[in-house]
């Protein structure tokens, strides 16, 4: 299901219209290219990235195009009539390669490449950088607190601080790095989601007093109520009166679902509602907790035994924090056929030229121990090299390999079966199983090896000097 309905062409930074524009008239924009996306800095100083975004991103391919409202708006910021002409017709012909949405990626990996005409390729960067960077950003920061709550209950509560329209989104990609269920009422529509909610404070302020409302919101929902009990008094107001009402819901057959805790002390609160509950008879009630919660604090309460069923993970989750943005690139690798290469005075900047793909390698247990990145011919390597250290290889002779790097889109048209958020999560939860625990630690994780065949690294090397010769020889 798409987020935006509407045409999609605009959806751009104007540079790349203005760029898209210089190709035009130049005859060039029918010239074959390829970029590729990837990262250069893991988010949360962690050890891997959740791939997310790629089925938002090619469902949404066919929409990138121009209505009559679009070229009328771009007409009166200047652009070319005859470039406009062209712009009515545009519509996303090109080919991309990709790993498969929720793989594990680490930093300068080409994990998609677009390839197609020079303008077409241009056109979709702005897009595929908006939606990859911020799903992928959202699924990994969810996949950590899925990491350490372990088989508790995981809810999105994050709508209302989410960057705008961001929040639907930030809701698909928390289910996706591992949460059961969201608040989020038309993300849950739009992606088949679990919605879920309990109460607010206000609804206990609205009344006179705090029984009254709660015996109100259980008559109303009597199959699924979760009484927020902090309001007034946690351990002197609030827990009593959902224990009178738990009691009297049991007479008529129902059963409270849980209660909520939304400030204190978490752990120290939850030990002693769990202590009374149970006293009480009440050990199906469960205790959910929520107020600025994310993997660090979730770990930190597990780790005092707090006895907390349910986590309501809002502003730090879907916000990132507190790394807001992931910085995937989208560099040009290819153009008129010939191979392309950004040269930078920092060497971890110099781009990989060329087409090219990635082989994980993997021991007899299944685990990941390396990445490849190899020229899109190569079939196999037995030795890959530091990106950046020529002098540093790894053998791979031993270990048993799988190309990651898959044909999605084809002409324009979608190649493989977009798999619904509980098929991705699944694959996450099952890929994130092969990785080795030093790289999920929180505290200093090993550095995932990610190399490069002699061949690409060669074809580099090659390419900086020839480019740095004529570009210094030009008067």
């Amino acid at each position: 299901m798409k987020l935006l309905k509407d045409n999609l062409g605009l959806y751009t930074d104007m540079y790349q219209l203005t760029m898209m524009e210089t190709y035009f008239k130049q005859g060039k924009q029918n010239c074959p290219a390829a970029f590729d996306y990837f990262f250069r800095k893991l988010p949360y100083d962690g050890g891997y990235v959740v791939f997310s975004g790629l089925s938002e991103l090619i469902e949404s391919l066919e929409e990138i195009k121009f209505s009559v409202d679009d070229i009328d708006y771009l007409h009166k910021k200047n652009l070319s009539d005859d470039f406009l002409e062209y712009l009515k017709t545009f519509s996303f012909n090109g080919n991309i390669y990709s790993v498969e949405e929720g793989t594990i990626i680490f930093p300068n990996e080409p994990v998609l490449t677009v390839e197609g005409n020079l303008a077409e390729v241009q056109l979709l960067e702005t897009f595929l950088l908006n939606i990859l960077n911020f799903n992928s950003l959202i699924s990994t920061k969810a996949s950590r607190m899925r990491l350490v709550a372990s088989n508790k209950i995981l809810s999105e509560f994050g709508l209302r601080r989410a960057q705008g329209f961001g929040g639907l989104q930030a809701s698909k990609a928390a289910v996706i790095g591992g949460f059961d269920s969201t608040s989020n009422v038309l993300a849950a529509k739009i992606f088949d989601l679990n919605p879920v909610g309990t109460m607010a404070h206000s609804f206990i302020q609205s009344y006179d007093d705090e029984l009254t409302a709660f015996r109100q919101y259980v008559k109303t929902h009597p199959e699924n109520s979760t009484l927020l009990i902090d309001t007034y008094n946690t351990l002197e107001s609030g827990l009593p009166n959902a224990i009178i009402v738990a009691k009297e819901m049991e007479k008529s057959g129902y059963r409270l679902n849980g209660i909520r805790l939304d400030s204190g002390d978490l752990a120290y609160l939850a030990k002693a509602v769990r202590k009374k509950l149970d006293e009480e008879g009440l050990h199906y009630v469960k205790i959910v907790v929520s107020n600025q919660l994310d993997e660090i604090v979730i770990k930190s309460l597990l780790e005092q035994e707090a006895p907390i069923d349910v986590f309501g993970v809002g502003t730090n989750l879907v916000t990132g924090h507190p790394d807001s943005a992931l910085d995937g690139v989208f560099k040009l690798s290819l153009c008129d056929n010939k191979p392309r290469l950004k040269i930078s005075e920092n060497i971890q900047k110099v781009t990989l030229p060329g087409l090219k793909k990635i082989i994980r390698y993997i021991d007899d247990k299944g685990y990941y121990q390396a990445d490849a990145i190899v020229l899109r011919e190569e079939i196999k390597i037995e030795k890959m090299f530091h990106p950046f250290d020529k002098e540093k290889f790894k053998n791979l002779k031993n270990l048993n390999n799988n190309v990651i790097t898959i044909p999605v889109v084809e002409n324009g048209k979608v190649k493989i079966k977009l798999e619904n958020v509980n098929m991705v999560k699944e694959k996450v939860q099952e890929n994130l199983s092969k990785l080795p625990p030093e790289f999920k630690r929180f505290e200093y994780p090993h550095i995932y090896k990610v190399g490069i065949s002699e061949k690409l690294m060669n074809l580099r090397d090659n390419l900086k000097i020839e480019f740095t010769l004529n570009n210094n020889n030009r008067d």
